[in-house]
């Protein structure tokens, strides 16, 4: 493929990861141009400082490091989690949503240093290079992509190694010495994949997880949870106040202890294939089901039901990448017409990768009405008015069967 030489100035997200750290190196020699990094904190639990000294050594003059765990929580995560979003009825989307953030700030930085492209790290087998392109596009339809992995002829994890050793890229291993798992990382989620995982009928080892105690291992004791909701998010822990990040981050303390989050899945790529990865959500799977729970109270039947319909739609465009996207945004904007009073308290125990809900309560706004419901009093509803109720509705089952 002809390389555009056209371009003297680049955004690269950058990890300080291995496959980053080649492509920087590799823009460098193939394109002449001057590289510029940008790295998120999203919660990755790494050191960021090393992320800076690797570009320093790689000749990077312009490294922007930024702290965006709560801009993630607030204005991606928490909004996600209104919709109850699970791609394939599992996935709780941690890689895909955090590409939206990560793109939106390389096209900004890329306006504000005067670069020509954006890249990244993705490669052409995965979702990632569709999630991160759509998102430069929607922003700047102008701004010029540089997709190595598409590009290069290091098209597989023994050459890019051999690359990394040629040029002195220090190459991170697992904890047996080995060449570490493809790993995506942030404040809700970790994943893996590749090596052994890439037969899906092998199980995982312990050395896959990085985030989690295993429920095997995790206390024989409860734990138990409050969270208290407010407009659909999470405010208070335990009746704590906490920001969204720090939210997020007690959550995943809790969960992790306890063996709370683990999945092993084969998930359908956007791409044609069916790829299988390990994920661990520990915070994410707390607050999915305690979401769950204080909604179960406070959203009227027809507009529950309706965002349920809506939900493997609104999963499906995160997953693909359509974050910016017109109807991601219409359905975003229904969702949240459904959250105002989805305020009131949850409480659960977790057990050895249990979660398990003890109750809920909405002081202004449930809509669980004992009177109704109840066996030991007549209450403000008349049994025999569920006659007419079932006679209406199976008379065409009637008609059916004559």
């Amino acid at each position: 493929m002809e390389l555009n030489k056209n371009i003297n100035k680049v955004v690269l997200a950058y990890s300080g990861g291995l496959d980053t750290s080649v492509i920087l190196k590799w823009l460098q020699e193939n394109y002449n141009s001057e590289v510029v990094t940008f790295t998120a904190d999203i919660g990755q639990g790494q050191e960021i400082e090393p992320v800076r000294n690797k570009a320093e050594s790689l000749g990077v003059k312009k490294i922007f490091i930024e702290d965006l765990k709560e801009e993630f929580v607030e204005k991606y995560v928490f909004p996600m989690f209104r919709a109850n979003a699970l791609y394939e009825g599992v996935y709780l989307l941690g890689t895909s949503i955090a590409r939206p953030l990560i793109a939106k700030r390389q096209i900004e930085i890329a306006k504000e240093v005067g670069a020509q492209a954006v890249s990244h790290g993705a490669t052409g087998k995965g979702n990632d290079q569709v999630r991160f392109e759509l998102g430069y596009y929607s922003l700047n339809p102008k701004i010029k992509v540089i997709a190595p992995w598409r590009e290069w002829n290091l098209n597989s994890r023994k050459k890019l190694i051999e690359y990394a050793q040629k040029n002195q890229i220090t190459i991170q291993k697992d904890r047996k010495g080995e060449d570490p798992f493809s790993v995506d990382a942030n404040l809700l989620h970790i994943s893996a994949e590749g090596k052994i995982l890439e037969d899906p009928w092998i199980e995982p080892n312990e050395l896959v997880f990085s985030r989690t105690k295993s429920p095997l291992d995790a206390p024989d004791r409860i734990t138990e949870i409050t969270l208290t909701f407010f407009n659909g998010d999470p405010v208070e822990l335990n009746n704590e106040k906490l920001s969204p990040a720090k939210m997020l981050i007690k959550l995943n303390e809790l969960g992790a202890e306890n063996g709370i989050g683990r999945i092993d899945i084969v998930e359908n790529r956007f791409v044609g294939m069916k790829s299988r990865g390990i994920y661990e959500t520990p915070g994410g799977t707390i607050l999915f089901h305690m979401r769950k729970a204080i909604e179960s109270i406070t959203i009227d039947k027809g507009a529950s039901h309706l965002k349920e319909e809506l939900m493997p739609k609104y999963a499906e465009l995160i997953y693909n990448g359509f974050w910016f996207s017109s109807e991601r945004i219409a359905i975003q904007n229904l969702i949240d017409s459904t959250q105002s009073k989805v305020n009131g308290e949850v409480k659960i125990k977790i057990f050895k990768g249990n979660v398990i809900i003890l109750g809920r309560r909405s002081e202004k706004n449930s809509l669980y009405d004992n009177s109704l419901v109840s066996f030991d009093e007549v209450g403000d509803y008349n049994q025999k008015d569920a006659e007419g109720f079932i006679k209406i509705n199976s008379l065409r089952l009637k008609k059916n069967n004559k």
